[in-house]
């Protein structure tokens, strides 16, 4: 069951507002590199699984790479195209569901392979994810090649004699980037596994493209594409980018409580740092908060906490052209992707709601979470 709401004002407070129309652009730039460069690009759940969006998702992408057996039964009944699976080690009691459910299985070592390839053989395609040992990525909790990585095989630990059965090569080695970092990567690959190609049927370019963001030099990756493909023409590719489909659509609307003042004024709001978007904690990532600057550039500064008891619960300092009041509406901007998908219920905090804006001030309210996903988690 779903309600519409006529107004942002009476959106439930915190609530994750994806804007469908900015969705569907996302969605209509991937499907033009899709087409202009002839691969095939998958939405991968880890970054974007906002299911309620998916019968306009699969409109434009012709599937969902998954992490494991949970994110394979969403792709399989909410989005239904292809399943593409991967993990760093699949446990022996899931491994034959997640076969059933994928067109491509994706084994992180030899040892896998060896182990779990009988169970695959003549009921999905069998891929070996590599690892092109190319780092650009500067953040190492972000680093897929970082150094003493687990993701993928390095060309030193591959057996050749080991890949009878094996259709395809995946790699991953981007995060937030350009093609500039694709190409390097790229290069490396081909370097330490391109006499593996001619035998594949597939190779995967992983994620971390950047491709919706503004600067993104989408000729340079059509281009690039097509220049392998012309090296490769046997090969069907794919990309599986997550941040890229949700990339500035929507964001995360929470309201001050109450202001309390121990050396400068500081807002609580009905939201968590901690708990409904981890990132921000987790790495050098500042939310943007509409109509706000940065802390003393306009006149009333304010550091911005969640309502957990975790003192490092903090969001950031901003400043607004106004005083803020208890009960006003904050709104950070781009929390769609990555963020939904990691948000905890840690302290009992209630998760935020989630809606969809289907139009100008029409909103369709999709969940509503409470006490018992909370107890449920225990």
């Amino acid at each position: 069951m779903t309600d519409i709401v006529n107004s942002f004002e009476d959106l439930p407070s915190p609530c994750f507002v994806c804007e469908e129309e900015l969705l569907k652009k996302n969605l209509e730039l991937l499907k033009k590199i899709q087409d202009e460069a002839s691969v095939k690009i998958l939405l991968a759940l880890k970054g974007f699984s906002l299911y309620s969006t998916f019968d306009l998702c699969k409109e434009y992408l012709h599937g969902c790479c998954a992490s494991g057996l949970h994110e394979a039964l969403l792709a399989s009944k909410e989005f239904g195209r292809e399943v593409h699976t991967y993990s760093p080690a699949f446990k022996e009691e899931e491994v034959d569901e997640i076969v059933s459910l994928s067109n491509h299985i994706v084994f992180n070592s030899i040892a896998q392979l060896k182990k779990f390839e009988n169970k695959a053989i003549g009921r999905t395609s069998i891929g070996l994810r590599v690892n092109p040992e190319y780092s650009s990525v500067e953040v190492d909790l972000y680093n897929p090649c970082g150094a003493f990585s687990r993701l993928g095989i390095t060309k030193k630990n591959f057996d050749k004699d080991a890949i009878f059965n094996v259709d395809g090569l995946h790699f991953h080695a981007l995060c937030e980037q350009n093609v500039d970092a694709l190409e390097g990567a790229l290069k490396s690959f081909e370097e330490k596994f391109g006499e593996f190609l001619p035998k594949m049927k597939w190779v995967n370019f992983g994620g971390g493209h950047h491709i919706t963001r503004a600067d993104y030099d989408i000729n340079g990756l059509v281009t690039l594409l097509k220049e392998f493909k012309i090296r490769y023409p046997h090969l069907e590719v794919y990309l599986e980018p997550g941040e890229a489909v949700g990339w500035k659509t929507g964001y995360l609307t929470a309201t001050v409580l109450d202001i309390v003042n121990n050396g400068m004024d500081i807002a609580i709001l009905d939201t968590s740092a901690e708990a409904h978007m981890p990132d921000t904690l987790a790495m050098p990532y500042r939310a943007d908060i509409r109509n706000s600057a940065e802390s003393g550039l306009k006149a009333h500064t304010y550091r911005l906490g969640g309502n957990t008891c975790l003192a490092g619960d903090i969001i950031g300092d901003y400043s607004f052209d106004e005083p803020l009041k208890v009960g006003d509406k904050i709104i950070l901007e781009d929390m769609i992707h990555y963020t939904m998908v990691k948000t905890t219920t840690f302290n009992g905090i209630k998760l935020p709601s989630i809606a969809i804006k289907k139009a100008e001030d029409c909103y369709q309210i999709v969940k509503n979470f409470g006490y018992n996903e909370y107890k449920a988690r225990l």
